[in-house]
């Protein structure tokens, strides 16, 4: 069992490492849009793209009949329905085709196009370039010339299988099909040419936003991962994989043999059917049964009671931990019941975001991350507690906010979240960068009313967002005081300082503990930190009130919530605990006095 733990600990860190290249795709959207204004602004009118425009002309003077429709059937194959309809069967197929449903490959491809998409809309919405100045053979969408849609998509693509047909098969004919698809975006790219839809240079930037997306995809789903690691092949009928040393309970519901450990204490797993699939119910119960939960109570969510019947259990008595299975959501709902009560609750992360047990430092494989934490020990860390009008009062773990952030959250596609996780906000949050302004003002601890602009407002516990970035730099789990962060980016450059300092701070790591007048942290009790040109405004507060002029969309933890006019949020210092391998950043900061304070735990110890 000790190898295995180390294997699978092994593997998380990699999980974990791979994750953190997420952050270059912020890099890369800078990147095209910095590229764009060199192309548009600067080298405009010099050599030498003073004579790329002879290319789209010899091309109007020349066009014949066969030239007309190789290139409409190219357009057509990188159009936005031919790629949708294209990665959706690829997609399709490697789930259903294989033995085994090949999911690092789904969402490898699903993302490059999805992310390389993202990108190219956001680098749209700051650079403007006209098309070329001849007869166009296509009508002509109201997107910048720069960069080549089509070629990005193609690459995204195409290029993506190639990169799976490399990677993941054998035998010599691999190299004539990644060849073939690997033809695909430059003959994509000099059919948008012929028909006067871009310039050379557009095509180029198209090229590079491709093969950029396809470079931090590989990172982030391929790179050092084990094509046959997940194949259910190599599983028994409960998810464990052959030779492993994992018990399994005979019948569903029933304990877990213990080995002459100590037996009987009490567990109450809430489980969300949808992120905790049988494998990992299997894995969850034979981990607590080891551990000497014999006596399991599980419970499911349901979109009524995200809690599930975890209420009446814990009202019932003698409940010894609470394992919440799922995502920020359910471990919100699981928050709100066990806060106060000094019951222990564990984290299976296994949603779309798992905030929470980011920025406690849990890894990313939901069993690893139980079995670490039923070594550890129980940690107090705060909660936050939000309302407003037609929110009823409600805990959080993580963060609240209201506006861009809401309505990414409302309007992201429940089927992309299930097979792209967290990078299907990506295509829901494209769709709302125009949105207006929001007029709101704020009070901190009952002090005067602070009228601001704003895209997004957010209320945080913690900072941490996927990938490493920090949104909210000086949030702590455990400091006693609520973050909250205005993002007001106003035009290209706003957005472009504001992309810039978030993935700077990605590159420098996590910040110290907060410094009275640091310019980035709150300046005495509340006072605010302005940075990147005025894009980002910090403030902290135990209780913060903001008001909108009119209403908005809001979200808690993750969760979709009612339109309104008002937020209200206070914390509650130290009154969650947390079961955890170690206490929560306390390298970084040290227990505020009252609270956070740990109680070790031993098989011994019957109530916390």
């Amino acid at each position: 069992m000790t190898g295995n733990k180390g294997s699978m600990t092994t593997e998380n860190g990699g999980a974990a490492r791979r994750l953190r290249h997420v952050w270059l795709v912020a890099a890369q959207a800078a990147l095209m849009i910095l590229l764009g204004f060199f192309v548009t602004r600067v080298a405009d009118g010099h050599w030498p793209l003073t004579l790329e425009d002879r290319l789209p002309r010899a091309f109007a003077e020349h066009r014949s009949p066969l030239g007309n429709g190789l290139s409409a059937g190219l357009s057509l194959m990188a159009s936005t329905q031919g790629i949708v309809v294209v990665t959706l069967v690829c997609v399709a197929a490697l789930l259903v085709l294989p033995r085994a449903p090949r999911w690092t490959e789904a969402g490898f491809l699903g993302a490059s196009v999805a992310v390389q998409s993202a990108v190219f809309l956001l680098v749209t919405i700051f650079v403007e370039r006209p098309r070329p100045d001849v007869p166009q053979l296509d009508g002509a969408p109201p997107t910048s010339s720069f960069p080549s849609g089509h070629t990005g998509a193609s690459v995204a693509l195409y290029g993506g299988l190639a990169t799976l047909v490399l990677s993941r098969t054998r035998g010599p004919w691999r190299y004539l099909t990644a060849g073939v698809l690997l033809l695909v975006p430059p003959a994509v790219g000099l059919s948008r040419v012929y028909r006067g839809m871009h310039h050379p240079s557009d095509v180029a930037g198209g090229l590079l936003n491709g093969g950029a997306t396809l470079l931090v995809m590989g990172l982030v789903f391929l790179y050092g991962r084990d094509p046959n690691r997940d194949s259910a092949s190599e599983r028994t009928p409960y998810g464990v994989p052959r030779g492993g040393a994992e018990e399994v309970p005979a019948q569903p519901g029933r304990p877990a043999r213990t080995d002459g450990r100590p037996t009987g204490r009490r567990v109450v797993v809430v489980r969300h059917p949808h992120n905790c699939p049988d494998e990992l119910a299997v894995q969850v119960r034979t981990r607590l049964g080891r551990h000497g939960f014999t006596d399991q109570r599980w419970t499911s969510t349901t979109a009524e009671r995200p809690g599930g019947s975890l209420a009446e259990e814990c009202a019932a008595g003698d409940v010894d931990l609470v394992v919440a299975c799922g995502g920020d959501g359910t471990v919100r709902a699981c928050a709100d019941v066990v806060a106060g009560t000094g019951i222990p609750l564990a984290l299976v992360p296994c949603g779309t975001g798992n905030l929470l047990a980011r920025n406690l430092d849990l890894p990313a494989d939901p069993a690893t991350a139980l079995e670490e934490a039923l070594e550890g020990g129980d940690f107090g860390i705060d909660v936050g507690r939000v309302e407003g009008d037609g929110l009823p009062p409600t805990r959080f773990a993580v963060m609240t906010g209201a506006g861009f952030d809401a309505a990414m959250v409302r309007d992201a596609s429940p089927a992309l979240k299930a097979h792209l996780g967290w990078v299907a906000y990506t295509l829901s949050a494209a769709r709302h960068l125009r949105d207006p302004r929001m007029r709101l003002n704020i009070r901190l601890d009952g002090g005067r009313r602070i009228r601001r602009r704003a895209r997004m407002v957010v209320i945080g516990n913690v900072g941490t967002l996927q990938g490493g970035l920090e949104l909210l730099p000086r949030a702590r789990p455990d400091s006693g005081r609520l973050e909250i962060v205005l993002f007001d980016p106003r035009g290209a450059a706003g957005w472009l300082a504001a992309a810039t300092h978030l993935a700077a701070r990605v590159v420098r790591g996590p910040a110290p503990a907060p410094t009275p007048g640091d310019p980035e942290g709150a300046k005495g009790v509340n006072g605010a930190g302005v940075v990147a040109g005025g894009s980002l405004e910090y403030f902290s507060a135990t209780r913060i009130e903001v008001r909108f002029a009119r209403a908005q969309a809001r979200e808690v933890d993750g969760d979709s919530m009612s339109e309104g006019t008002l937020l209200t949020a206070g914390i509650e210092p130290g009154a969650l605990r947390m079961r955890l391998p170690r206490a929560p950043g306390a390298a970084a900061l040290p227990h505020a006095p009252g609270h956070g304070s740990q109680t070790r735990h031993t098989p011994h110890t019957a109530h916390h």
